[in-house]
Formats: C-alpha cells, sequence, structure tokens
C-alpha cells in the first residue's frame, strides 16, 4: 500500500486549523500548537490515522462490501465524485436527504422511479407518444433525480461504511450511520468532535488539496482491496478445479479395483446327458 509522506501532507496544508476561537476542545490531543491565532494539527496522528482508516476500508472492500462517500462541499464534491466513480463506489455530493439510510427503502423508491423516467425518455416509441410539455416535466424530474440519487443509483443495500469530509457539515449522515451501526470515517478539522465517529482523520477539511490527497490515499486501499478480493476469487476457483481433479483421481483407482474384485460367471458346458436319455426312450419303445 502506498503510504503518504510527512511533507506530502505539510505541502497539502493539511496541518492548517481554524482560529483558535472557533476550536473544539475534544480535538485537543490532535493540536499540535498554536500559531498567528491558528491552530496546527499534529501531521505525526494524521499520518497514524490514515494508516488505521486505509486498514478499514480495505478490509471491507476485500469482503466485497461498499463505502460510502459522502461530500457536500464544493471544494470536496468534484475529487470526491470522480474518485467514487472511478472506484464504483456510492457518493453523496449534492445534498444529504434525510433518511437516506434509515428509510432506505423511500430511497428505493425514488431509485425505482428514476429508471422509469429514464427508460420512457430513452425509448422513442413512448417519447414520441408524450406530449412535449410532459415530456419536459419528466426530463426536469430527471434530471432533479439525477443529481441528487446518481450518486446511489447503483447501491441494492446499505453501505458497511461511510467516508465523510466535514463531520460537522454532514451531522445528518453521520447520525444516521450510527443509528444503524455502520462505523463513520471522516475528515475532522480543529472546530469538529473527533468522538463522533469511529475513525477520524484530524485533517483540514477546506483545502482542496487536502482533501484531494486524504480522499486519493484511502481510494488507493479501496483499490488494493478490490484486487485482493479478485485475487481471492481467482484462487478460490484454481482450487475449486484442482479439488474437483483430485476427486476424479481418486476414484479412478477405487472403480478399477471394484471392477477387478467383481466375480466372473463360468459359462455352463453343454452335456451329452439329454442325448443318451432319448437314445434309452427309443430302445425301450423299440
Amino acid at each position: 500500500m502506498a503510504q503518504l509522506q510527512y511533507k506530502d501532507l505539510l505541502d497539502a496544508g493539511v496541518h492548517f486549523g481554524h482560529l483558535t476561537r472557533k476550536w473544539d476542545p475534544k480535538m485537543a490531543p490532535y493540536i499540535f500548537m498554536e500559531k498567528n491565532g491558528i491552530h496546527i494539527i499534529d501531521l505525526n496522528k494524521t499520518l497514524a490515522c490514515i494508516e488505521e482508516a486505509q486498514q478499514v476500508v480495505k478490509g471491507i472492500v476485500r469482503s466485497g462490501r461498499k463505502i460510502m462517500f459522502v461530500a457536500t462541499k464544493k471544494q470536496a464534491q468534484e475529487i470526491v465524485a470522480e474518485e467514487a466513480k472511478r472506484l464504483k463506489m456510492p457518493y453523496v455530493t449534492e445534498r444529504w436527504l434525510g433518511g437516506m439510510l434509515t428509510n432506505f427503502a423511500t430511497i428505493k423508491k425514488s431509485l425505482k422511479k428514476l429508471q422509469n423516467v429514464e427508460r420512457m425518455l430513452k425509448d422513442e416509441a413512448t417519447a414520441s407518444n408524450i406530449a412535449k410539455r410532459e415530456r419536459l416535466m419528466l426530463d426536469r424530474e430527471r434530471i432533479k433525480l439525477e443529481r441528487l440519487l446518481g450518486g446511489v443509483a447503483d447501491l441494492s443495500r446499505l453501505p458497511a461504511a461511510l467516508f465523510v469530509v466535514d463531520v460537522k457539515r454532514e451531522h445528518l449522515a453521520v447520525a444516521e450511520a450510527h443509528r444503524l451501526g455502520i462505523p463513520v470515517i471522516a475528515m475532522c478539522d480543529t472546530n469538529s468532535n473527533p468522538e463522533a465517529v469511529e475513525y477520524p482523520i484530524p485533517a483540514n477539511d477546506d483545502a482542496y488539496k487536502s482533501v484531494a490527497l486524504i480522499t486519493l490515499a484511502l481510494g488507493k486501499a479501496i483499490e488494493e482491496g478490490i484486487m485482493e478480493r479478485k485475487m481471492d476469487k481467482d484462487n478460490a476457483a484454481l482450487q475449486e478445479e484442482e479439488d474437483a481433479k483430485r476427486a476424479v483421481d481418486e476414484a479412478a483407482p477405487k472403480a478399477k479395483a471394484v471392477a477387478d474384485e467383481t466375480p466372473v460367471l463360468p459359462i455352463e458346458e453343454e452335456t451329452s446327458a439329454p442325448v443318451a436319455e432319448t437314445e434309452a426312450s427309443e430302445e425301450t419303445e423299440a
């Protein structure tokens, strides 16, 4: 796994926190010092938290489950959406709809509605029979649903974990995840509460470079987990083939031994007794 270096975090501005008057006291263990009225994050602890988060996401993905990316900040939307699409993971970058996790059944209905609208508009025969005004309304609805739910269109079940860029901004997503027992990996700035998530990553969550660096680092871990899962499947398939061949090879000698032990019944020889009896009966009659 490609590990980040101290200099990489420093160059991306991961160490810059908020003003000291805006800090959350629970972030004290992750703060290195104060400089010019701004808290400086301890990058050594950031590196340790990133490594722990990488191991967690790698294990989750290797087991075949999904990780949902959540980032509605403008400076984080693009990079998070691109990385989630590349890894084929669900993501939310526009607005977190209340109940997206706790009321997942309703979200699935909305996704089904989106699929039906897309199918109607793509079918030329159906689209030609719809009035122009109605077609425009359907197209607007499709755009709205695509913008809000496009990132979770392929999500068939609840994700195994959440990656959140800003804990304070995405408090609804964090609350729903906790209610369902879903672990949360989150970037926590100095104004956030790291105890609100299971795997906090102390970092600057406002700078594009900082968000991009940590998102890509977790993306690499997810990619490795996907590759390892594929290797596990290939190895399992090879093992099944070897077991089947071994079973056939072991069964062949047994079948041959059974065939050799089967007794062969002797063929009965014809006797001349009936002929002799016939001649004797003819002499008696004479």
